[in-house]
């Protein structure tokens, strides 16, 4: 409590959450403003009988796909665009060289990163419109009211704009507010269905389809899950480093002790996410083509169904695996150490180190994936095996999780260097006296 009340008494940070708050209403109030042409009975009954990757898509838009609101492509484009940069700096040489050239490189990625979400955004909003012209509601009433390229054009420029001005909106909340922008407007798009979730949960204990005691106890499970996941997300496996002494004129550097902290689960949410959407795209395709086959398939990638989860499980460590190895590099790691004369006590500099590193990596990659499968597979046995309403679980989960202690760890990062500038000026004041 004394944290919480440290946070209103400085006033930079106050304004820096009050501006974060403000721009986040904005994207709020964005998810309820509709895109014209559109016969929101009609479409409110397809996503009813919907499921899938739209349910997924729908998830991280806020609930703005379900309404087809101008936010309803959400700020996916960008995250996707930005992950095929990021591969693309491992193929493209010359990406990879403008990656090293430090703030002048990274502002042409991000430039890249924009012109890449626009386009992305585009093609995804124009292929929605079409998506759209195809989908009936009850008794056969089209969603689009006057189907053809007038609708389509406008769609698609529409929810090109809302996107842009998402990824606009994230990094004014970078720049001027608290915590990582992009990640904060996902997060309040998943939060945002919490209310309707207890209230759902409320109304079956309420009319008698589920036990206050299973309610109960539902509520316990989900605390240790959180729980759970705060003390994996916050878990590292520490390398011990040992710097040289170095003789400098008449100034000596190094002899110190560090530690290379590398953490358990070092591709945060990438991979479930990837998992999700190649795993649930069968699904989708199967909403719009009936056919025996089709139906066959359904039955096959059912959530909750045995092949599904082993799928789920199997990807989900095999894109750990992959995004671990694309974003940490052990070589670069290891020849930066050789460079400031630091070395692994018992193993030698240079390609010994870094295969070290990587072995270390290796292993808790391993768990970090089986953790991730942990929580990802969790929700679909509570809801298939035992009929359990676990609203709040997967990918949803480690998103919230993460953000929030990302978030936290930047505000202590202000409370910390407010006292550090206060306790400089008392020292100065003291120096002067």
């Amino acid at each position: 409590m004394n944290g919480v009340a440290n946070i209103f008494r400085v006033p930079e940070l106050r304004r820096r959450i009050f501006m974060t708050l403000v721009l986040l209403a904005v994207y709020r109030i964005g998810c309820y403003i509709p895109v014209p042409g559109i016969d929101r009975e009609a479409l409110a009954y397809f996503f009813q009988q919907a499921g899938g990757i739209i349910g997924l898509f729908n998830l991280f838009a806020g609930g703005a796909l379900k309404r087809l609101s101008i936010f309803a492509l959400g700020i996916m484009p960008y995250i996707s665009t930005a992950i095929i940069m990021e591969l693309l700096t491992v193929v493209i040489p010359e990406l990879g060289q403008l990656k090293k050239e430090g703030e002048y490189g990274r502002r042409k990625i991000n430039q890249y990163v924009r012109y890449g979400t626009v386009l992305l955004s585009f093609f995804q909003g124009l292929g929605l419109a079409l998506g759209l012209e195809a989908m009936h509601g009850v008794g056969g009433t089209p969603v689009v009211l006057n189907p053809g390229w007038s609708f389509r054009f406008i769609t698609a420029l529409t929810l090109a704009t809302g996107t842009t001005f998402l990824m606009w909106l994230g990094e004014q909340i970078t720049e001027r507010g608290i915590g990582n922008g992009i990640s904060l407007i996902i997060f309040a798009g998943i939060v945002a269905g919490i209310p309707q979730a207890f209230s759902n949960t409320f109304r079956l204990i309420r009319v008698g389809e589920m036990n206050i005691f299973l309610g109960i106890l539902i509520a316990i499970l989900a605390l240790a899950v959180v729980a759970f996941v705060i003390f994996m997300e916050t878990s590292y496996r520490r390398i011990p480093i040992q710097y040289a002494k170095r003789i400098v004129g008449r100034r000596i550097y190094g002899g110190q002790s560090a530690f290379l902290p590398l953490k358990l689960n070092t591709s945060g949410v990438i991979p479930p996410i990837f998992a999700s959407s190649l795993l649930m795209f069968p699904m989708t395709v199967t909403n719009f083509i009936h056919h025996p086959w089709m139906d066959a398939v359904k039955n096959i990638f059912s959530p909750t169904g045995f092949l599904y989860n082993l799928l789920y499980v199997i990807l989900i460590i095999f894109f750990c695996y992959f995004y671990t190895a694309i974003i940490f590099n052990p070589v670069d790691v290891a020849e930066n150490m050789k460079k400031y004369g630091g070395f692994i006590p018992g193993i030698r500099p240079g390609k010994p180190t870094a295969d070290y590193i990587d072995k270390v990596l290796s292993r808790i990659t391993l768990i970090g994936g089986l953790y991730v499968s942990l929580v990802c597979v969790l929700p679909s046995i509570l809801i298939g095996k035992f009929h359990v309403p676990f609203y709040l679980g997967g990918t949803a989960l480690l998103i919230v999780v993460g953000v929030a202690l990302d978030t936290l760890q930047q505000i202590e990062a202000h409370l910390l260097t407010r006292q550090y500038e206060t306790l400089v000026k008392g020292i100065r004041i003291r120096g002067r006296r």
